[in-house]
């Protein structure tokens, strides 16, 4: 399988780490023949992840903030461990001296927590929002479930569609800058496309809104997959699943700035949190510190190269998002693990059974995407360090004879 002289270097270099990293993997080691490209959905767990769920539960194992013995003082103290950790995993350049974390169930429950507790109190009559249309629909019903909301009490808020750059599908900041007027108040966008795979550069969204406006990122397809520096960002909230980064279901996490707007304070009762899911999230954002985040995304950038530098090469398939990465000596970026297609002639769901019975397991449906998204299903490969470019040259050898 030919592929760019650059794109095998990388993955020369990175080969003993990558091998060390992957033998962590019980679900992997366990399941030969098989390989798990689905990552954008959930990832899979290093055994470090999983002793500490054990570990936890067999030595630890009380609720928070509900006792004075010793299982839930450390209960309490994990739990306070954790939000801590996530602060400084962000790049939080002073962790919690104003900044917050809330845990939640994941990305959707966060951007709707954002959406249903804090927004409302921070838009007047008048006001008006810019989300994305075509990302995830996570990250567009709860800021239109926000603007009903307001709407039923008298408040009457404008949404505006983020708008995207035709050619990169890329956000395009010069056209965002247009659409701000005095009354733009808030602003949500997406670190890496959940379907395109790319960075959707969202430092530039900051220049263009100016330095008084809040930003809410979802960060689902990001952290744990690259790094994630929210001092250089400068937006106001990170939004993220804990599922995608190593840990377990059930976890995710708000971070909040709390310098532009009110302070965020979830609203209701919090309960029970996922304790279980905590400890999970503590070991993975430590396993990930360890492999490094910035190696991983090398790996993650030459796999995802290697697949469209092959699929370019055969007329069968179109590539979704930004034509110009798809070339071996393109000059802009290239995709973040995530390369999504269709095959000309075989339907999506019909592509991924045959994959599926070749032992490759991919995403084949329309990745819930919002309303301006894809409107045909397509086929998502998402990588993630236990992959190989032996599993990548293996799914293009199907997909080819095709």
């Amino acid at each position: 399988m030919a592929t760019t002289l650059e794109d095998c270097g990388e993955l020369n270099e990175l080969l003993p780490w990558h091998r060390e990293l992957r033998a962590q993997f019980p679900i992997v080691a366990n399941s030969p023949g098989q390989a798990y490209l689905d990552s954008a959905a959930t990832s899979q767990k290093p055994q470090a992840v999983l002793d500490a769920v054990l570990r936890y539960l067999t030595t630890a194992n009380a609720n928070a903030g509900r006792g004075t013995y010793t299982w839930a003082n450390a209960t309490t103290a994990l739990v306070e461990r954790t939000r801590a950790r996530v602060a400084r995993f962000l790049g939080d350049p002073a962790p919690l001296e104003h900044s917050g974390v809330h845990f939640t169930s994941g990305a959707t429950e966060g951007l709707r927590t954002v959406a249903r507790d804090w927004l409302p109190g921070h838009l007047r009559d008048g006001d008006e929002i810019v989300v994305p249309f075509a990302d995830h629909q996570a990250n567009l019903l709860p800021w239109l479930e926000a603007r009903d909301l307001l709407a039923d009490r008298g408040v009457h808020v404008t949404v505006r569609e983020l708008p995207y750059d035709p050619a990169s599908h890329d956000y395009d900041p010069a056209a965002l800058a247009r659409l701000v007027t005095p009354r733009t108040a808030f602003v949500a966008a997406t670190h890496v496309h959940h379907v395109y795979g790319a960075d959707m550069n969202v430092h530039r969204i900051r220049a263009a809104v100016g330095p008084d406006v809040p930003i809410c990122l979802d960060a689902a397809q990001s952290v744990g997959h690259l790094p994630v520096d929210v001092g250089a960002l400068d937006v106001d909230f990170v939004v993220f699943s804990g599922h995608k980064a190593m840990a377990l279901p059930g976890t995710g996490a708000v971070w909040a700035r709390n310098t532009r707007g009110p302070r965020f304070r979830p609203g209701g009762w919090a309960g029970t949190p996922n304790t279980c899911g905590i400890a999970g999230l503590e070991a993975a954002l430590d396993w990930l510190d360890a492999a490094g985040t910035d190696r991983i995304r090398r790996w993650n950038t030459a796999l995802a190269a290697r697949l469209t530098d092959g699929l370019r090469r055969s007329a069968s398939y179109q590539v979704l998002g930004c034509q110009l990465s798809l070339a071996a000596d393109s000059a802009v970026q290239r995709r973040e693990g995530i390369v999504t297609f269709r095959h000309r002639a075989i339907g999506s769901n019909d592509l991924g059974f045959v994959l599926a019975s070749h032992g490759l397991m991919v995403r084949a449906d329309g990745h819930c995407q919002a309303r301006a998204g894809e409107a045909d299903s397509s086929v998502r490969v998402s990588l993630h360090v236990y992959n190989t470019p032996e599993e990548v040259d293996r799914l293009l050898a199907v997909l080819l004879a095709l």
